[in-house]
């Protein structure tokens, strides 16, 4: 076994490494640096469409756009959020997902699909047909493509929090959400705009029907589309490093079927006077009920992960032999936050919530390791989260215990010899803490 520190070096600073004696780093590296360009430019992009939106709708039309594209936006986010409750991600990613997609995503499809409609209606001599063709064609390519490259940012600048499948998935969603949040105040502020100019109201009036066809009856289209390119980055992130090929296609051919799908629902009223509901009847309702059972099984198979590794941890005393149980139950994992809150205040219940976190992601970085899809930080990140689990013991093991008393079944809680995995203490049943 190798020689170990009875006690782990602070996370934030590698084994040996003494600080500020690392590799210069160059101004354009800095994280403030980078952070303030990519504010700047969402900034930027978001004042410029927002001067587009209001131009084409009048700002009585944008307001009104404004406060009926919100409606589906909060329950749209709850549900990717409630998808990602196993192992959330930061807000951060969220955040910038959503506004990625409200106003850099929007801008570029504007001025974009704006620019090729118009150059086809110029080639070919009939706007009609660069209508059409731009709606079919022109859109879901630009759209699509401006909508992945925030999972692609995602994908390749945080990398620690894409994992799999469903942090594809949610990345995906949120994006897309933010985008047909713009796109709707665009249609929703132009129909009213119509409505003002031929005196319509009520239930026959334009706004109403836009309203109906975009925010009722499929407020998912758009998340449905670019969720198929997430699952593709997802499968890329569970895919080993050596296979280049595999991590380039299977992105790629997840982008190209969102481009389909998007293509399909863009050209359904070309499809006759029932086109719409046809397809959205035969192909969008069951491609939804098929993404939601594979978000919801993929779910359960990261709980499953989380029962199956965590006992590891428990052979070398880092967790009690309940957790693994209470770490992959949803349910458990609620009355442990709860009971902490109710017993010990909010402080107490985040303490829970994050060693929860921390351990699910210890059980999917030894997953990974398993399967030799760890990075070569695995022995760093793996004394990272142990030892944030170890200062969040006190408070979350007498909440974890209650839990686990009122949801595990009553049988006794065997744990095997589990074999060691590379670069981990020694062992990665090594425990400095217990010696």
């Amino acid at each position: 076994m190798a020689t170990v520190s009875p006690y782990p070096p602070h996370p934030g600073h590698p084994a040996g490494g003494v600080p500020g004696h690392g590799p210069r780093v160059r101004w354009w590296q800095r994280n403030w640096v980078r952070y303030g360009a990519l504010i700047t430019l969402l900034t930027l992009s978001g004042l410029v469409i927002l001067a587009l939106v209001r131009q084409q709708t009048g700002t009585e039309g944008f307001l009104v756009g404004l406060g009926l594209a919100v409606l589906p936006v909060p329950l749209l986010v709850a549900a990717f959020r409630w998808l990602d409750r196993v192992d959330p991600g930061p807000w951060r990613n969220l955040l910038f997902s959503f506004a990625w997609g409200a106003c850099a995503a929007a801008l570029i499809a504007i001025v974009a699909n704006s620019f090729a409609t118009r150059w086809i209606a110029t080639t070919t001599a009939d706007p009609t047909s660069a209508d059409t063709l731009g709606a079919t064609v022109i859109a879901p390519i630009v759209e699509e493509s401006a909508k992945a490259a925030a999972v692609l940012l995602v994908f390749l600048f945080r990398r620690r929090d894409f994992t799999g499948i469903v942090d594809g998935v949610v990345i995906a969603g949120v994006t897309a959400t933010g985008f047909a949040f713009t796109e709707n105040i665009l249609y929703l502020g132009t129909a009213f705009g119509t409505d003002q100019l031929t005196g319509d109201r009520g239930f026959t009036s334009v706004t109403a029907a836009t309203f109906f066809v975009r925010i009722v009856m499929s407020p998912f289209a758009h998340p449905l589309f670019t969720v198929l390119t997430g699952i593709g980055f997802g499968i890329a992130a569970l895919s080993p490093d050596r296979h280049h090929v595999r991590r380039v296609l299977v992105p790629l051919t997840g982008l190209l079927l969102a481009m389909g799908m998007h293509a399909v629902w863009n050209g359904s009223s070309t499809f006759g006077q029932y086109g719409f509901f046809e397809v959205y009847g035969a192909f969008m309702v069951p491609a939804f009920g098929l993404l939601t059972w594979l978000a919801v099984w993929t779910r359960q198979r990261e709980l499953r992960t989380v029962r199956e590794e965590l006992p590891a941890y428990v052979y070398a005393g880092w967790l009690t032999p309940a957790e693994p149980f209470v770490l992959g139950s949803m349910k458990a994992r609620r009355l442990a936050r709860e009971y902490a809150g109710h017993h010990l205040g909010r402080p107490a219940a985040r303490s829970v919530a994050q060693y929860e976190a921390y351990a699910t992601s210890l059980a999917f970085l030894r997953h990974r390791a398993a399967r030799g899809r760890a990075g070569a930080d695995f022995a760093l990140r793996e004394r990272e989260l142990l030892h944030e689990l170890w200062q969040r013991r006190e408070v979350a093991r007498p909440a974890l215990e209650y839990a686990a008393r009122r949801t595990a079944p009553p049988v006794a809680v065997v744990v095997p010899p589990w074999p060691p995995v590379y670069g981990s203490y020694g062992t990665s049943l090594y425990n400095p803490y217990r010696s």
